[in-house]
């Protein structure tokens, strides 16, 4: 069986690495075999970090160095993604491939060539106006997750109108909000990944 692919994209710093992190037991947990791969622009510490997390088999994790334009290797030409999933596909036979995207703009989108489902990371520390600019990654996601909740208070951002924001660029698409750091919202990041992309593969 083919493993279902899902990517993770986002502005750099909004959380999708400890995302990624976070989801690696609600996984395990349901006996569902996961593989991991990460972009970087030239290095591969976002791989190293997982890798060195304990929560995932280290073989189990590749890094790839997308160059300096991130967007490229997830959207236009994403055949070095595709090339590293075939081979954790052949080596391990993972259900599900988690791929993160290096840190990008709004605008980053997937192909659907390379995953089959995608969310999209910001943080509510890069200003309240971000729903509003419209970004083609925040409108298209099939999940927009919204980290750094707990930083509102510190950065002057009024979350009941950021919550409307979302709502209204977001229409009928899903959205969470979430604390990564201290772990709230990943169960629903996590539900909505059973529900809309694994269809009920796993009981």
């Amino acid at each position: 069986m083919t493993a279902v692919r899902l990517g993770f994209g986002g502005p750099v710093g909004s959380g999708k690495t400890r995302l990624v992190e976070r989801l690696l037991p609600l996984f395990a947990a349901r006996g569902i075999s996961v593989a991991v791969i990460t972009n970087d622009l030239v290095t591969h510490e976002d791989a190293e970090r997982v890798q060195r997390s304990g929560l995932i088999d280290p073989e189990r994790v590749l890094g790839v160095e997308s160059g300096a334009c991130p967007h490229t290797a997830i959207r236009e030409d994403p055949s070095v993604n595709l090339e590293a999933a075939a081979w954790l596909e052949q080596r391990f036979q993972p259900d599900v491939i988690l791929i993160e995207s290096g840190g990008d703009n709004l605008a980053a989108t997937f192909s659907s060539e390379l995953v089959d489902w995608w969310a999209f990371v910001i943080d509510v520390a890069g200003g309240d106006d971000i729903p509003r600019k419209n970004g083609l990654g925040l409108l298209r996601a099939d999940l927009l997750v919204v980290n750094k909740i707990d930083l509102a208070p510190h950065v002057d951002v009024d979350m009941t109108r950021f919550r409307a924001d979302v709502a209204a660029a977001r229409s009928d698409r899903a959205s969470v909000f979430t604390d990564l750091r201290k772990g709230e919202g990943v169960q629903l990041v996590f539900e909505q990944i059973v529900h809309s992309a694994l269809f009920g593969r796993k009981p």
